[in-house]
């Protein structure tokens, strides 16, 4: 340990930390709103306006249009312009594949899954464009679509009756 100064031994000692042992619960566990299936033919869709890693927005759009496919939902996501990024299959350092930090392919793998799980993924090329991003460095299963297809797609979920999701990171 670092030497320290009174003061700052003073200021550690103050207050024991952790004030409490690891796996104390500090949370309530009631959950509040009934936990809703899909009703036959609905429908979620999600967009997400987000980059990769540079908040949890994205990761967490991922994670619920997931959840919504497992309740039995048809479910979709659509990334656009920056969120464009995040269906890039050349993430990784040194290498493509190898994760610089923990999490680094979380992103990747929970769009692996969800593809494989039956969800749809659509990328805007012209996202992919505004990056430098190439459409063959997109994850294997995500379908590219040209830039006019935003709002076309988003007019075809709400007529579906779709839940709409819109994350939008700026």
């Amino acid at each position: 340990m670092a030497d320290l100064t009174d003061l700052e031994k003073q200021s550690l000692e103050e207050i024991q930390h952790p004030a409490l042992p690891e796996g104390s619960t500090i949370y309530g566990g009631t959950k509040v709103f009934p936990d809703y299936q899909a009703e036959n033919g609905e429908t979620y869709f999600t967009l997400v306006h987000g980059i990769a890693h540079e908040s949890s927005v994205s990761f967490v759009a991922i994670l619920q249009a997931t959840r919504a496919l497992r309740k039995g939902f048809e479910s979709a996501i659509y990334f656009y312009g920056p969120g464009s990024l995040n269906c890039l299959a050349t993430r990784g350092f040194p290498t493509t594949g190898n994760s610089a930090f923990p999490g680094e392919h979380n992103i990747n793998n929970s769009l692996a899954t969800f593809i494989q799980e039956g969800g749809k993924v659509y990328c805007c090329r012209f996202g992919l464009s505004l990056h430098g991003a190439r459409e063959e460095d997109l994850i294997e299963g995500v379908i590219p679509t040209h830039p006019l297809d935003v709002q076309d797609a988003l007019i075809h979920y709400a007529r579906k009756g779709a839940i709409i999701n819109s994350t939008y990171m700026f």
